[in-house]
C-alpha cells in the first residue's frame, strides 16, 4: 500500500527543521523504529555526513534512528530492509545524477510502491517521488544520464510554488510561465506545491494537504487551485 509525504520544504519561515509537519511525520512513521535518509541533493553544498546528522537530530526527538544510505557498502541491500525512507531537498540534478548512477531508481520505486514502506521527501526529495525532475527549479549544476524518478505520484511536482505578481519591472518568467513551457513539449500534469503543502499519498488515495492547497496545471487546460483536503484524481500520460 503505498504511504508517502511529499512536501514543498523541509522548514516554513519561523519555525525549526520539519517541526511544521512532526505530527503528520509521526504518523507516517508509526511502525518505524528507523529510517534511511538519503541526503544527496546536498542543500548548500553541505556534506552528506552534516545533512545527516541534521536529520538525525530532528528524527532523534521521534526515538527513530537516521542511517545515511551513503554509508552502506552495498545500498540497494540496504533499501530492501528499510523500515522507511526520507529524502531531504537541496538540488534536485544532483539528487536525481547520484540515485541513477548508484542504481537505486529502481530498488527505492520497489520497496516504496511495491512494498509499501513509508517515504517522506521534502523539496528535492518531493520533485523525485513524481514521473520526472523536470518541473524542478533547480540549476543543472550536473547532467543525470535520465530525468526520470520514482513515478510514485502519477504527476510531476513543482516545489516552492509561487504564485504572485512580481514587481511591474520584472521581465523574467514566472513559475506558471515556465509550467506552461513545460506543457508545450510534455503532457504530464503538474502540481505546483506551495510552501506549507503537502502531498499525501495513502493507499489508492492523492490528496493535497497543508494550509495553501496547491495549483493544477494539465496540459490544454487553464490552471485552477485545489483546496487542501481534496484529491488528486487526474490520470497522465508520459
Amino acid at each position: 500500500m503505498l504511504n508517502v509525504m511529499l512536501a514543498s520544504t523541509s522548514t516554513l519561515f519561523g519555525s525549526k527543521y520539519l517541526q511544521y509537519i512532526r505530527p503528520e511525520i509521526e504518523q507516517l512513521f508509526k511502525q518505524a523504529d528507523q529510517i534511511i535518509f538519503i541526503p544527496f541533493a546536498r542543500p548548500g553544498g553541505i556534506s552528506h555526513e552534516d545533512y545527516t546528522r541534521q536529520a538525525a537530530g530532528f528524527f532523534e526527538q521521534l526515538n527513530i534512528t537516521v542511517h545515511s544510505i551513503a554509508d552502506f557498502e552495498d545500498p540497494s541491500t540496504a533499501i530492501k530492509s528499510a523500515k522507511g525512507f526520507f529524502t531531504g531537498g537541496g538540488n534536485t540534478f544532483l539528487l536525481v545524477k547520484e540515485l541513477h548512477e548508484r542504481g537505486l531508481i529502481g530498488p527505492l520505486q520497489s520497496a516504496v510502491a511495491d512494498g509499501g514502506i513509508p517515504y517522506l521527501g521534502t523539496s528535492a526529495g518531493a520533485n523525485i517521488g513524481g514521473l520526472t525532475m523536470q518541473t524542478t527549479n533547480d540549476m543543472p549544476i550536473v547532467y543525470p544520464s535520465s530525468f526520470r524518478t520514482l513515478g510514485l505520484v502519477p504527476f510531476n511536482i513543482n516545489p516552492h510554488f509561487l504564485d504572485q505578481q512580481l514587481l511591474p519591472t520584472h521581465m523574467g518568467e514566472t513559475r506558471e510561465t515556465r509550467i506552461a513551457e513545460f506543457h508545450t513539449q510534455n503532457s504530464i500534469p503538474v502540481v505546483g506545491l506551495p510552501e506549507g503543502s503537502w502531498i499525501r499519498g495513502l493507499g489508492d488515495k492523492i490528496t493535497v494537504e497543508g494550509t495553501a492547497g496547491a495549483k493544477i496545471f494539465e496540459q490544454g487546460k487553464a490552471p485552477y487551485h485545489i483546496s487542501a483536503g481534496n484529491a488528486l484524481a487526474f490520470g497522465t500520460t508520459s
